[in-house]
């Protein structure tokens, strides 16, 4: 098994050259905290995996040029140990023990996701490590007692509410569901059952894919006979885009179509073009809005310009809640000013956090329930809101064109 690791170790050079009678002083060696990062860098979770360790990395530059993180008076840079779990959650268990016990990491920076998110938890748990997971927004994952995993997304509900009230609001009568056989996308295919029910749309048609799928046209043959006002897909990034694919190439038109989470990259638009026009998606950051932070970005306007000028394009949701989930581990510590897992689990569980991305404030169970996710819309190539009014871009353009007219 190739296993990736990296350490990325950003140091602040300050080279002191004091001079007694030609005796040079030594360089004191910089205090550390070491994060550990299991990331899927390979399969099919890669690209999110990338994200991730983009936004961490960004974190990390910037925090060690401001001079580290304060515990006690004194200055600790950060430094960040990543591994390959290969797209594979087992793996990620095994890897999240080994940064642990072998790698002695003082805290955990949370895999892709909420299966391997839950899978962690456990880990975490056993050895009382806190882990801020910067994507597991299924209420399942928070639901084992556990108290050590923090998530800094809000629950699925969150996503699916808005969007089945944005499509109510167009006279919207039925939908059909593809969902991956995962249990983020499940999770997000079971709220939008229990909002569409909850306002009387009916579900034509629901069913699961299994991971690795690339093939989608029998099902998307079936969906076409329910005939239904608006098409749902839930899965990963790489999923949306074979499944969007075969949208087109069949010919399947709805009234509605929509994606979360993976519409909401800008690998979907530039892997679809124009095919991923009018596709509705929600996720929990956008570019636009306008919470001001006491963390080394401060706003969302300064962080990704920071990031463009890094990476060379506009970052994503997972690339911003990767680094606002080190962001707020990293305010826990100097908020309980101390390195004590336990005391810093304590100032996650009690204290908000004020940062760039939204006020991120836990729950009981350790997920985020103190802000409101966007709603977006892709028109002319751009992810555009809708929702919440406050930072509306775009009116919800229904019904979308069939394909014959595009």
């Amino acid at each position: 098994m190739r296993i990736k690791k990296t350490i990325l170790y950003f140091l602040l050079i300050i080279l002191l050259s004091v001079s007694f009678g030609g005796c040079q002083k030594a360089e004191e060696k910089p205090k550390v905290i070491r994060f550990g990062a299991a990331q899927p860098f390979t399969g099919n979770l890669a690209m999110e995996g990338d994200k991730h360790q983009k936004g961490y990395d960004l974190w990390a530059e910037e925090t060690n040029k401001a001079g580290g993180i304060t515990v006690n008076g004194e200055k600790y840079l950060v430094e960040i140990v990543y591994y390959d779990y290969q797209s594979d959650t087992a793996t990620a268990v095994k890897l999240a023990e080994k940064l642990i016990t072998e790698d002695k990491v003082d805290f955990l920076l949370g895999p892709m996701g909420s299966g391997a998110a839950k899978a962690v938890s456990a880990v975490t748990e056993k050895y009382q490590i806190p882990m801020v997971a910067p994507s597991a927004s299924s209420i399942e994952v928070f639901t084992d007692g556990y108290k050590f995993i923090f998530g800094i997304f809000t629950e699925n509900a969150t996503l699916a509410e808005p969007l089945t009230d944005l499509a109510l609001s167009k006279g919207v009568k039925s939908i059909a569901i593809v969902s991956r056989n995962d249990l983020f996308p499940l999770s997000i295919a079971n709220e939008l059952i229990t909002s569409c029910e909850k306002r009387g749309i009916e579900v034509n048609y629901f069913d699961q894919y299994a991971i690795g799928t690339t093939d989608f046209s029998a099902m998307l043959i079936d969906v076409a006979k329910t005939s239904p006002d608006w098409l749902f897909m839930t899965g990963y990034a790489e999923d949306g885009l074979q499944f969007f694919r075969q949208v087109k190439e069949l010919g399947i038109s709805t009234k509605m179509q929509s994606m979360v989470a993976g519409a909401a990259f800008r690998e979907f638009v530039e892997g679809l073009g124009e095919s991923s026009e009018y596709v509705t998606t929600a996720c929990w950051w956008h570019e636009v809005v306008t919470y001001e932070g006491t963390d080394v970005f401060k706003t969302s306007k300064n962080f990704v310009d920071l990031f463009e000028k890094k990476y060379g394009f506009k970052p994503d949701y997972p690339h911003a809640g990767a680094a606002v989930s080190a962001v707020v581990l990293a305010q826990a510590i100097e908020k309980a000013n101390s390195l004590d897992p336990i005391k810093v689990r304590e100032a996650l569980a009690t204290e908000t956090f004020e940062t760039f991305f939204a006020p991120i404030k836990f729950s009981e169970i350790g997920i985020v329930d103190s802000y409101i996710p966007p709603v977006m819309q892709i028109l002319d190539g751009k992810h555009l809101v809708l929702l919440p009014e406050d930072i509306k871009q775009s009116e919800f353009v229904y019904p979308i064109p069939p394909w014959d007219e595009r």
